[in-house]
């Protein structure tokens, strides 16, 4: 049996992020060979993950990050089981590596990423590793983009909340910011009117129709009224529209004209944990 040195077990440790204890297991079940031991510790992360496969990872983190002259966003969301776990410098420093990652790769698709390299191994692996590391589910579950003009992210708090959003224009810093606050505080589900699929609008006017027949509303006028609250429906849930939250004197869209008769926002991403 090979003598195990607290140097070998702390370089192991440095090299997968194990535990001190988990590191002398491994090395000892390697006989002191440092790329075994590697391997024995990899297995493990596999043998848990394999154990946690049917577990539910509804906590973790939302983050989101610029390319270098703030034309490209990417939004990730790092699933674990347990909030302790998601609060964790470690798990969100592992994270906010993936992020980086995507950032110099930018990748098409959540499936491309997972087959980027990260410290010599897929993105994919090194999850299986922190998995054994951890002891918890992890999961890789979300990925998306924005490219524009000029592209602003805000993550709340917490890291359970994020968004981006892109603008056909550079705008201030400001302007920009409160755009990407107002998508966190009011939840939009589409940019304009224009952007709102069909099949909505159409669910929110047969919507309207029965609340106004419920309401003993003459056959004749349910058309109209359903129409009155799709244009309410509009106002609440597209963005341009939208009151903007720190003046509800204006909408979202005559707040950019303020600044630029020709800024509007192009696209926008939100995520949250919460809901």
């Amino acid at each position: 049996m090979a003598q195990i040195t607290a140097a070998d077990v702390n370089k192991l440790r440095k090299t997968t992020g194990a535990g001190m204890m988990d590191c002398k297991v491994a090395l000892q079940e390697a006989d002191g060979n440092f790329e075994k031991a590697i391997e024995v510790i990899r297995k493990k992360g596999q043998a848990v993950a394999n154990k946690r496969a049917d577990r539910e990872a509804s906590e973790g983190v939302v983050l989101a990050k610029l390319n270098g002259d703030s034309t490209l966003g990417i939004m990730i969301v790092l699933n674990c089981e347990t909030d302790f776990v998601a609060k964790n410098e470690n798990f969100i420093g592992f994270a906010r590596k993936i992020l980086d990652k995507a950032i110099d790769s930018n990748p098409a698709d959540l499936e491309s990423l997972k087959k980027v390299l990260l410290d010599g191994k897929s993105i994919d692996e090194t999850i299986i590793e922190q998995i054994g590391i951890i002891g918890e589910k992890v999961e890789l579950s979300y990925f998306a983009k924005i490219s524009a003009k000029q592209v602003i992210p805000y993550i709340h708090p917490g890291n359970k909340l994020a968004t981006l959003a892109g603008f056909n224009k550079k705008t201030s810093e400001q302007v920009a910011k409160d755009i990407a606050m107002q998508i966190a505080a009011m939840s939009p589900i589409a940019v304009d009117k224009t952007d709102v699929a069909a099949e909505v609008i159409e669910k929110e006017k047969e919507i309207g129709r029965e609340q106004a027949k419920r309401e003993g509303k003459p056959e004749n006028m349910l058309d109209k009224i359903a129409e009155g609250k799709l244009a309410k429906f509009f106002k609440e849930s597209t963005l341009l529209n939208q009151e903007f939250t720190k003046d509800a004197k204006k909408s979202v869209r005559q707040y950019l004209q303020d600044s630029d008769k020709e800024l509007t926002v192009t696209a926008f991403l939100r995520y949250s944990l919460n809901n």
